[in-house]
């Protein structure tokens, strides 16, 4: 084992030896071996910007299970504390104290404002405690603070370009789709919160796949709707009542709650359906793109993220080398691909 990863896990490791070396005396006390020894207890954390996000409590979701799953193949007991951060920042600090004084041996965090991630960084270095963020990406500089600080996710332009290809698409095979006949592709966009790099990227890229492609397009609004259904909704009916629903052609979503939203907006009001697209593909997205309502989603691989979290936790705590449990490019990042889907992919693995 080499030094840093030694030294990472090493305060785990004695816990783990600690509680061994009790199991083995209550054994001999008992008489030599009648007892059964308790595994030893990984404790993790797990902060989320808010619970309230369909994506990141699938995340949640899918951790806990797989947790449960390592338990029955290892000798070891899996303690995920998931805490709530409410979209604040502040209550987020101090659950991450929390976690900490709770003896927390890694922390997963998905977190609120990504130009915090320093203060947590150097939260973790200074406990020991290695520091994985998901789906939230902190800026490169604050990354190389701490060499166990990871990151998991998806690279946000690809997700971008992927939602780009499937308007292009659709515009070049459906007529349909150029509702006023000027060869010009009208949109809007909805937008996750200011200042999040997947919605600044989703937003260029998604965009910029289009131009570049050679089509003309005009944006005939945009809005923040903080990744938020409801707010979605809201901002999409304004629209409507502005007198745009029979000139926009495309909804752009920077993830599906959104475009779910815009969704309820235009069936509430009664006008035809545009073509919209979103990102994750959520359950309740796939269910929209199977009843024709949402053209398509770009997946976002919830379940291979909770995944690689899990396998460098885990690689940590027994002294593993990260690299050898996933496949980290620069020593600190878990790159998982996007896949672009619509009916027909959903139809191809309909048995």
């Amino acid at each position: 084992m080499n030094r840093t990863i030694k030294s990472c896990c090493s305060r785990w490791l004695r816990k783990a030896a600690a509680a061994l070396a009790c199991a083995a005396l209550a054994a001999l006390a008992a008489g030599c071996g009648t007892a059964e020894t308790e595994p030893p207890v990984l404790r993790v954390g797990v902060a989320l910007y808010t619970q309230d996000d369909t994506f990141i409590a699938t995340i949640a979701a899918e951790l806990e299970r797989m947790a449960r799953e390592e338990e029955q193949a290892r000798d070891l007991r899996i303690n995920l504390s998931v805490v709530d951060g409410r979209s604040n920042q502040t209550t987020q600090l101090d659950q991450i104290d929390s976690l900490i004084g709770r003896g927390c041996d890694a922390l997963c965090v998905n977190i609120v404002d990504r130009t915090a991630a320093a203060v947590l960084i150097d939260k973790a270095q200074k406990a020991g405690v290695p520091l994985i963020f998901f789906n939230r990406q902190p800026v490169a500089e604050d990354m190389l603070r701490w060499e166990h600080a990871y990151y998991v996710g998806a690279k946000a332009e690809e997700g971008g370009v992927l939602q780009g290809r499937l308007v292009l698409e659709a515009w070049q095979t459906d007529p349909a789709l150029d509702r006023n006949g000027d060869g010009v592709l009208q949109y809007v966009m909805l937008e996750g919160e200011p200042g999040h790099q997947d919605a600044m990227l989703r937003t260029e890229y998604a965009v910029k796949t289009l131009t570049d492609a050679g089509v003309a397009v005009e944006k005939l609004a945009s809005d923040t709707a903080n990744w938020k259904r409801g707010q979605a909704m809201a901002k999409a009916r304004q629209w409507l009542e502005e007198g745009m629903g029979d000139s926009i052609e495309v909804v752009f979503a920077n993830n599906d709650d959104m475009a779910l939203g815009a969704i309820d907006a235009f069936k509430q009001a009664e006008e035809d359906l545009p073509l919209v697209v979103g990102v994750d593909a959520t359950a309740p997205a796939l269910e929209a793109v199977a009843a024709g309502e949402l053209y398509g989603t770009v997946r976002n691989d919830g379940a291979g993220i909770a995944r690689a979290m899990l396998d460098l936790v885990l690689a940590l705590a027994d002294g593993s080398d990260p690299a050898g449990a996933v496949e980290l490019e620069d020593g600190h990042y878990v790159w998982l691909p996007y896949r672009a889907v619509t009916a027909r992919d959903l139809e191809e693995k309909t048995p």
